[in-house]
């Protein structure tokens, strides 16, 4: 083998193992990053619920509350539900039912109210669970969501929602912005409703978390690539001086 070539060959090597022992250092940091996360919201949501009036102060303080739990108290305006596409733990197709809750205070907060198949969009398939009276509702805090190239737009001419909106939620329920609502949504807790439907408790707290099976999988391909290195330039050598 040319000297020339052996040097290129080594600079290659050392390049190609330098960056897979960098994609392996990244997915360790990125390992911390979410037991740190899984850790923070398993903490919050086991935590006392706030109350709305609390929850919406730390929010304008720019504290971060996803996933604490909030309760609220006031009655649905059932007339105003929008419909957010979502799939059911066993991958049934449907919706989310997002509609305001008005608090006794005159406080507007946006609240999931949990999932129903596409059988029962309409509310006139559920009318037990429109329910009228004032009730009080548990949620975990969930924020806005911007849309991202992999989800369809929102279509809020036909009341369908393909991403988490909250201001393009507020503005279609409530023309002109005469109405000021909480600056995020209430993910609602499993509890009774009636008829069944919607059915709440659906926010997912399991995160995927491959991290360290992807660093090990970039380590390994580094040693993988000093083994054919290694093997490669002993046989040329090997060949040279047979």
């Amino acid at each position: 083998m040319r000297t020339a070539s052996l040097l290129k060959l080594t600079l290659a090597t050392l390049m190609g193992v330098a960056l897979l022992v960098g994609l392996g250092v990244w997915q360790l940091q990125r390992l911390q990053w979410k037991e740190g996360l899984i850790a923070r919201v398993e903490a919050r949501t086991k935590s006392e619920p706030l109350s709305l009036e609390r929850a919406i102060a730390l929010a304008r303080e720019a504290r971060d509350l996803s996933y604490t739990p909030v309760t609220a108290e006031g009655r649905y305006h059932h007339a105003l539900e929008r419909y957010l596409y979502a799939l059911s733990p066993e991958g049934e197709p449907g919706w989310h039912v997002i509609t305001p809750l008005e608090t006794v205070k005159g406080t507007m907060v946006l609240v999931d109210r949990g999932f129903v198949p596409n059988a029962l969009r309409d509310p006139a398939t559920r009318k037990q669970g429109e329910v009228q009276e004032v009730v009080t509702v548990t949620g975990l805090v969930r924020q806005s969501e911007a849309p991202t190239i992999f989800v369809p737009d929102n279509e809020p001419d036909k009341n369908q929602w393909f991403s988490r909106d909250l201001p393009a939620m507020a503005r279609s329920m409530f023309p002109g912005g005469t109405v000021q609502v909480a600056p995020f949504f209430l993910e609602a807790k499993a509890s009774e409703v009636p008829g069944g439907w919607p059915q709440g408790g659906q926010t997912r707290l399991s995160f995927p978390n491959n991290h360290l099976q992807y660093a090990i999988t970039w380590f390994g391909l580094a040693v993988c690539l000093v083994v054919i290195y290694g093997v490669y330039v002993w046989g040329a050598y090997r060949g040279k001086g047979s």
